[in-house]
């Protein structure tokens, strides 16, 4: 076991799947740092990156969210680790696939943000949470992540969080992550993983937009992600 190899480490054992966000909620009531990072078991640090990020964020007073390059195992650009701000427009063009058809033009972009230079660090307004480093005053400010979200977008919702109280969120591409995947949820339960995809992309719109748009537009918003989710989840059965 972990605890055995590494008697130093705290271990925080959970008996059953709580959900991503209320695990890391649980380690990060448990540290004590002045900078927090938040990686996935299923993530390999190209040596010295984190310890980049922290020197970034200690020469930048008001970045308090950093998050890293990350790279899948084939070295390909895994472009969920920059993020802007997930309006509706912004979704809608990942959702139907028109970033990727039109990468440059920025009316299509706005999600993963495409248009701009992978090597470019730039202030966005999210990082992935597969790795994430945050300031201890950003937790101490706006509290923990929002455990209504099981797992996926929790990220998206904390950047969004602390920059609304004025923190930069940096995405440091002088860092680099590769991020296996597999070692999470998703693959052991992959309904559930889908479900809870879709469902966190609900919760982020009703929380932070569905008061700015109308009623009749917040149904449409709802009804596509319900017939996306559906068809999701039938073609992963038909895939078996």
């Amino acid at each position: 076991m972990l605890k055995d190899s590494y008697p130093d480490i705290q271990v925080i054992e959970n008996f059953r799947n709580v959900g991503y966000t209320k695990a890391i909620n649980m380690a990060i009531k448990e540290s004590n740092g002045d900078m927090i990072i938040l990686i996935n078991p299923d993530t390999i640090p190209q040596v010295g990156s984190i310890n980049k990020m922290i020197r970034y964020m200690l020469s930048n007073s008001k970045a308090g969210i950093c998050g890293p390059k990350v790279l899948n195992v084939d070295g390909s650009f895994q472009k969920s680790c920059r993020r802007g701000i997930a309006r509706p427009w912004a979704v809608f063009s990942y959702f139907l696939g028109l970033s990727r058809l039109y990468p440059n033009d920025v009316r299509y972009t706005g999600y993963h943000l495409d248009h701009i230079d992978e090597n470019l660090i730039t202030e966005v307004g999210g990082v992935s949470g597969s790795c994430m480093l945050i300031r201890r005053e950003v937790v101490d400010q706006i509290g923990y992540f929002d455990e209504r979200f099981f797992a996926y977008q929790e990220d998206s919702d904390y950047c969004l969080r602390a920059s609304q109280k004025g923190w930069n969120i940096i995405y440091y591409p002088d860092a680099v992550v590769y991020h296996i995947g597999g070692a999470g949820g998703s693959n052991s339960y992959p309904m559930r993983a889908i479900y809870e995809w879709h469902r966190s992309y609900y919760l982020y719109y009703h929380k932070h937009f569905a008061v700015d748009y109308s009623i009749l537009f917040n149904f449409l918003y709802d009804m596509i992600m319900f017939v996306k989710l559906i068809i999701a989840e039938m073609k992963h059965l038909l895939n078996r």
